[in-house]
């Protein structure tokens, strides 16, 4: 930042303190008209110094030539001009110095004090000249008293004051442009940041997004899919003995086959009802995000319509009875209507566990335990350990590992409490705690 407030730019071309090359030109245009003012008005100064002319002339070029200073020391520019007011000569330096130091980043008590000095000495100066006009016309009309000190403040006021305001006037609104472009790229960086956490949050509610879908394809169609394998291995055990056996296994694979595709195909209906309109190019992401936002309180919505409820937990634990297992269920407290998402987590979590049994215990005993009290439901799935252990192996159930992660993961986003592991007894235990409001 250079002393007129200008932003030096090397890049612009111009040479040496100047931003550009029509700056340096229009100086020196500058400085030349106010070099040949002052070698003239140097003339009549050597006259009354009583020196030669040649050197009124070149102390006349050598003072107007500082004003090629003017951008760069402006307050060396005033004070020359204010030393050679007694010389009677400068007007046009006097001028434009007061301007570019009123322009100027120079502190404003600095500015009023040289500007004080420059009217001082044009006031003085005045009186002076116009005194001594009034003493060479005085035979040819008599001047009135006020007359001078009024011709001699008008005319130091309008030397120094028109360029001194129209100075402070640029020199303001320079400094609000300079203000208005920094603010302009200060909120063109935080937008920059703004987009890019835009961007991270919507890859993170993306991976959210494929980490739900994964979990609620993994819950529905386990469990049936199970089911099913397990009825299929009983039916192909029975199905030379016991042909009436087998044709009931036969029915119940295909109401499971039947069930699993009901659930898919409402799932599915979901996620294409909440799907999100895709992002046009010039989109901004944070538009992005409030989309993605929508589309997830739609899903959720249509989620909470679907189900499915503690009311069914019965015909879950009938399911697997069917299959095979012992189950008993106990429940503790009175049943009320809780959140959606409660009922959904607390649903999935016993189903999840059942699966479990059926994969890696089958024949077990199990015991599936609900608890409502007053902040909060709990549910507990419990199996003895198998009667044969290489059941589960012969059945040929695969197994992927994500199931207790799923179920801790819903437990955990509620708020809940998870907690699974060996009993001492040789079976497995599941165990969640989900508070009632959520």
């Amino acid at each position: 930042m250079t002393t007129t407030g200008e932003v030096h730019r090397a890049a612009a071309g111009g040479p040496w303190w100047w931003a550009r090359r029509r700056a340096a030109a229009l100086d020196v245009v500058l400085a030349v008209a106010s070099a040949v003012e002052c070698a003239v008005e140097g003339v009549p100064f050597a006259h009354k110094a009583g020196l030669p002319v040649w050197v009124g002339v070149l102390f006349g070029v050598l003072t107007g030539s500082t004003l090629v200073l003017r951008r760069r020391w402006p307050i060396a520019v005033v004070l020359v001009s204010v030393a050679v007011t007694p010389a009677q000569m400068g007007v046009l330096m006097t001028i434009l110095g007061l301007y570019s130091l009123a322009a100027s980043e120079v502190p404003r008590r600095i500015i009023g004090a040289l500007a004080g000095m420059s009217f001082l000495g044009t006031l003085i100066v005045s009186v002076v000249r116009v005194q001594q006009d009034s003493a060479a016309h005085a035979d040819t009309f008599q001047v009135a008293n006020w007359v001078v000190p009024f011709l001699a403040i008008t005319t130091a006021l309008g030397v120094t004051a028109p360029p001194l305001l129209l100075g402070l006037y640029v020199g303001a609104r320079r400094r609000l442009m300079d203000s208005l472009q920094e603010r302009n790229e200060s909120l063109e960086r935080e937008l920059g940041l703004l987009a890019e956490r835009a961007e991270e949050r919507a890859e993170w509610a993306r991976g959210e997004e494929r980490t739900r879908i994964a979990r609620e394809m993994h819950d529905v169609v386990a469990h049936r899919v199970s089911l099913m394998v397990v009825h299929a291995a009983a039916l192909q055990a029975v199905a030379r003995k016991d042909p009436e056996k087998a044709v009931k296994n036969a029915a119940l694979v295909g109401d499971m086959g039947r069930q699993a595709l009901t659930e898919l195909r409402e799932m599915l209906g979901v996620l294409r009802a909440g799907e999100p309109v895709p992002r046009r190019a010039d989109r901004l992401p944070l538009e992005a995000v409030g989309v993605a936002a929508a589309a997830a309180a739609s899903r959720a919505e249509a989620e909470a319509e679907v189900g499915p409820w503690l009311t069914e937990l019965e015909d879950l634990v009938g399911q697997s009875r069917a299959a095979g297992m012992v189950v008993e269920v106990s429940v503790e407290g009175e049943s009320r209507g809780y959140a959606a998402v409660v009922e959904q987590t607390a649903y999935r979590v016993v189903q999840e566990a059942l699966t479990n049994v059926h994969k890696h215990a089958a024949g077990a005993k199990t015991y599936v335990r609900l608890a409502h009290r007053g902040a909060e439901v709990a549910m507990q799935v419990e199996n003895e350990p198998p009667p044969e252990p290489g059941a589960a192996a012969s059945a040929g159930l695969p197994s992927g590992g994500n199931g207790l992660v799923g179920m801790k993961e819903r437990v955990a986003g509620l708020g809940g409490v998870f907690v699974s592991g060996p009993t001492d007894a040789g079976g497995f235990r599941v165990s969640a705690v989900l508070p009632a409001a959520s």
